[in-house]
């Protein structure tokens, strides 16, 4: 049992669900065999950030990693290999991007393979890189019980379109339209839900047949049924679903530094900001700026920005920009 800071309140501990099935085709083909989730961000990836959070608050019994069949492997690797104690993978039969269950019906699907329910659930994105402390979001959880949504003002009406739109009253939400084609806000969910464990009713939303693919049908859903509570926040959230975004997360975290490993060569190079390159890489009478290079690529006598270089390429007398370049690939500037 934990206690509530605010009304000295016993609740029940929370487990967490990290979502991390998804098989980033916008990403593609630097995601085509590896999941985003495993994407360095600085010197960590996507998900540990995340999961160090859940590792370090004592509310928190256990962590689930939610994937597909596809990535089963490496997660499971990539758990083993992590100092994480609490974190253990739960598999969906997928292994296709149309096999999918939809985010809903696989979280229903997961609560009974794992026997949830009987205490609070966090429930946040494996992709998700955000300024807040995860501590201060069940924080804000437990002043209320209620079921709780983290929100960030996306600052766009174009970008909001692509989001659950949320409407409030306070700190309460009034309204949650999902991905609305004219929407009349930019404040949008960031998928990091909180629910006591009497709004874990999954399976009951479903036999009504509501949507299982978005998980904000499910928030609306909630909404007509009782109060739900909104987190907002400032500073910074990104999506880690497409090039641009994922560019934007790494110049975040670096801040304008570069990060080179200590076994790459660099040499007659110059870096600009944001610089990533990997183990093994080698740059040669190049220019980078804003680009991440994966392990054992080599660069020669090319200018790359914003770009993406996978692993085991070769890039020779290029310039490039906005470049998303997949594994074991030779480019010239005869290619």
């Amino acid at each position: 049992m934990k206690k509530n800071l605010y009304s000295g309140c016993l609740l029940p501990d929370m487990k967490a669900i990290v979502l991390a099935g998804g098989y980033a085709t916008r990403l593609w083909p630097v995601t085509k065999n590896r999941p985003k989730m495993l994407l360095p961000v600085g010197e960590t990836t996507v998900i540990d950030r995340i999961l160090g959070e859940l590792e370090e608050d004592d509310r928190i019994t256990d962590v689930f990693v939610s994937t597909n069949q596809r990535f089963a492997g490496d997660f499971r690797d990539h758990i083993a290999a992590s100092r994480f104690e609490k974190a253990s993978l739960t598999v969906e039969e997928t292994a296709e991007e149309d096999e999918k269950f939809g985010v809903v019906g696989a979280l229903a699907q997961l609560v009974n393979r794992e026997g949830l329910g009987d205490e609070d659930l966090l429930v946040i994105a494996g992709d998700n890189l955000i300024s807040f402390d995860i501590a201060e979001f069940i924080d804000y959880f437990e002043q209320y019980d209620d079921p709780t949504l983290a929100a960030y003002d996306v600052g766009s009406l174009e970008k909001a379109s692509s989001y659950g739109l949320v409407e409030l009253d306070g700190e309460e939400v009034t309204d949650f339209q999902e991905k609305p084609d004219d929407p009349n806000s930019t404040l949008v969910s960031i998928a990091c839900y909180a629910f006591p464990a009497d709004a874990i009713r999954f399976d009951e939303y479903l036999e009504d047949g509501n949507n299982p693919d978005e998980p904000g049908w499910f928030i609306q859903w909630l909404v007509d049924d009782g109060p739900v509570r909104a987190f907002t926040f400032d500073d910074a959230w990104y999506d880690i679903g497409t090039p641009e975004s994922y560019l934007e997360a790494v110049a975040w975290e670096l801040d304008g530094d570069n990060v080179v490993a200590e076994d790459a060569t660099i040499e007659n190079t110059t870096l600009g900001e944001n610089v990533h390159i990997l183990s093994g890489a080698e740059v040669v009478n190049s220019s980078l700026d804003g680009t991440i290079v994966f392990p054992d690529t080599t660069i020669l006598d090319s200018d790359i920005r914003q770009s993406i270089i996978d692993r085991d390429t070769q890039v020779e007398s290029l310039d490039l920009a906005g470049a998303l370049i997949g594994a074991h690939t030779q480019l010239t500037d005869e290619s």
